[in-house]
Order: C-alpha cells, then structure tokens, then sequence
C-alpha cells in the first residue's frame, strides 16, 4: 500500500504541467549528499518565463525598472531579489538597460539637433476644429535623469566589453603576433 501511495504522489509539488519551461532549478538548496540543484515548479505568482520577458522588454524600452516590474505585475523588490539570485537574469536584465540606454542616447541625439512638435487641437461644442497650435521644444529633463541614473553602470559594462571584445588592444596584438608568426613560417618554408 505505502508503494501504491508513493507512485500516487508527485514528485514536484505545484503543477507545472508537461512544458519545460515550467520548471526552474533552486540554486542554493543541495539534494542528499550534494546531489545538485533541486528542480521546483513555478509558482503563479513567481517569475515565470512570460513575466520574465515583459520585464525585460519593458526595461529595454523604458530604463526604468520600476514601470518594467510593474508591467510584468511584480513589485520592485521582487526584481532585485530576482536579479540578485539568478546570474542569467542579471545578465539580461544588464542587457536590456544598454539597449535601453542607447535608445534613450539616440533619441536625446534626435531631439537635440531637430527637436519635437506638440500639436494642440482646440475643438467646438460640435466637434469641429477650433484651433490648432503647433508647439516646438526640446523635452529632455526626463531623459537626462534617466541618463545619469545609469551612466555608471553602462559605462562599466561598455568598459568591459572594450576589455574583453575583439577590438580591445590585447586581442589586437594577440592577432598581430599570430599573423606574424605566420609570415615568418612562409618564408621559413620559401612561400
């Protein structure tokens, strides 16, 4: 009978039905004799994949990471703690802020050098246009502040990326040593 009631009971508690994606893996519990990392379903209201792109996307196309936890229907500290917990979405969530933050730098270009139009209509009691003004201005208190909230942390990243990227000086002079050793080979070899 206990074996009957065993096979009865999932092994997994919550339901995560048949998709992989269902399923994420508790880094910092360790099975008997530090078997690995546990595998639990998610929960409703946790960070399933779906809320973790709306998230991201959001953050990509705000650089604010309050208005992105809140489309994605979690609260700000639940993101942190998130990205605090899992690398991978420390690394996406750093990568939408760069893409974030080079639109943002792209769009301030634009508007510095042509600036937006406001159109203001005026209607009548009927419906029919009253008046129109166009207005003409340069908007950029709210991204300046979205810009100097997260220059350091892009300038960081786009710092290592030099470091680490195939234009940085070590990689430049690795390449050179290589294409010179080869030379040398081929007049070696009478090429």
């Amino acid at each position: 009978m206990t074996g009957e009631r065993e096979k009865a009971r999932p092994r997994l508690g919550g339901r995560a039905g048949d998709k992989a994606e269902a399923w994420v893996v508790q880094r910092n519990q360790r099975g008997v004799a530090g078997s690995g990392p546990q595998l639990r379903a998610v929960r409703k209201d946790g960070w399933t994949p779906a809320r973790r792109k709306r998230f991201l996307e959001t953050l990509a196309a705000t650089c604010n990471v309050s208005e992105a936890a809140r489309a994605a229907g979690k609260n700000l500290s639940s993101a942190y703690y998130q990205r605090r917990r899992d690398p991978g979405f420390a690394r996406e969530w750093a990568q939408a802020l760069n893409v974030g933050y080079a639109e943002l730098e792209t769009l301030l270009l634009r508007q510095s050098l042509f600036g937006v139009e406001d159109e203001e209509l005026t209607l009548d009691g009927e419906g029919a246009l009253k008046s129109r003004k166009v207005k003409r201005g340069h908007p950029h208190v709210v991204a300046v502040r979205l810009l100097l909230a997260h220059q350091a942390a892009v300038e960081k990243m786009r710092a290592a990326e030099m470091r680490d990227g195939p234009e940085a000086e070590e990689a430049i002079a690795k390449m050179r040593t290589l294409l010179e050793d080869v030379r040398r080979r081929r007049q070696s070899a009478g090429e």
